[in-house]
């Protein structure tokens, strides 16, 4: 094992989804996170927890952010009480490896700006969901400084053994955000379908299987069809993160100049889920508000 642990600042979904594979590749485990409910399931998958950000500043050498959006990527590093303020001096630079999606123009900026002689910065969202990414499945999408990531290679492959990297910090937010928008498309269209067949009188269950056996196959069918025909909707990965995504997705396509039309129809249909309380649940409860747009 790894005696130096490797630092994890949000121990939700993805947060304890990285630890978990971290600590299968032998590496110490230590996690943060603002709300001190989560410790007890973070120290059952075997992970140390920490009383505060800088404990990790002082006891890492690296650190996964895996929060809720770029605020908190900021606020962990740039606070007063964050990574950098609380590096001490006397020892190497930090790194921090960022796996939360978060707005692609603001990591940019935040790259070039972070002191490289007290930390390193390496962007890496992560495709696919948290079940997907405990057992190793997820896709890395990396962005920023190929030696900063080469530094950290065992910790990369750890989290995503299969990983692109597409250049500037920033990048790999895009591609990121560019994923999910054909994901959510994906999820919505399999959600209707199912409510279709249903409405028709077919057994939705039925109608899952035959469709992954046609030309309209895709993954998500596989990750979010059962979930949907069961009513299973345990998170994987939150409406309430979805909506941030696709809120991000659109506020971008407005700097652009461009229309994203199934876009924007998707986020109408998850702003509704989370105007019925879904929020916590999993992205494939979108089903519920498609039916509920049956009546």
């Amino acid at each position: 094992m790894n005696n130096t642990p490797v630092g994890i600042i949000g121990t939700g979904l993805m947060g304890s989804a990285c630890a978990r594979c971290l600590i299968a590749a032998g590496h110490a485990v230590t996690g943060y996170d603002v709300d001190a409910a989560k410790a007890p399931a973070f120290a059952a998958l075997g992970g140390q927890t920490a009383a505060s950000i800088a404990a990790l500043a002082r006891d890492c050498n690296t650190v996964v952010l895996a929060v809720f959006n770029t605020d908190q990527v900021e606020t962990a590093l740039e606070a007063p009480d964050g990574l950098i303020a609380s590096r001490p001096a006397d020892l190497p630079p930090l790194t921090a490896i960022c796996v939360s999606t978060c707005d692609p123009d603001r990591i940019a900026a935040l790259s070039q700006r972070l002191p490289a002689e007290r930390l390193r910065f390496v962007e890496m969202p992560v495709s696919g969901t948290s079940e997907q990414a405990a057992r190793g499945e997820a896709l890395g999408l990396v962005g920023g400084d190929p030696a900063a990531a080469d530094a950290v290679k065992d910790v990369l492959d750890a989290i995503c053994p299969r990983r692109h990297h597409l250049g500037a910090a920033g990048n790999g937010g895009r591609a990121k955000l560019a994923i999910n928008l054909i994901l959510g498309i994906n999820r919505a269209a399999l959600a209707e379908g199912l409510v279709f067949a249903e409405r028709m009188g077919l057994d939705p269950a039925r109608l899952l299987d035959v469709a992954r056996d046609s030309a309209a196959y895709s993954q998500i069918m596989d990750i979010k069809g059962k979930k949907m025909v069961d009513g299973d909707f345990t998170p994987h990965g939150k409406i309430a993160q979805t909506l941030k995504d696709f809120s991000l997705m659109l506020k971008l396509a407005q700097r652009l100049q461009q229309q994203l039309p199934l876009a924007a129809t998707y986020t109408d249909i998850v702003e509704g889920c989370m105007g019925a309380g879904e929020a916590e649940l999993d992205n494939a409860a979108v089903i519920r508000e498609i039916r509920r747009r049956g009546k």
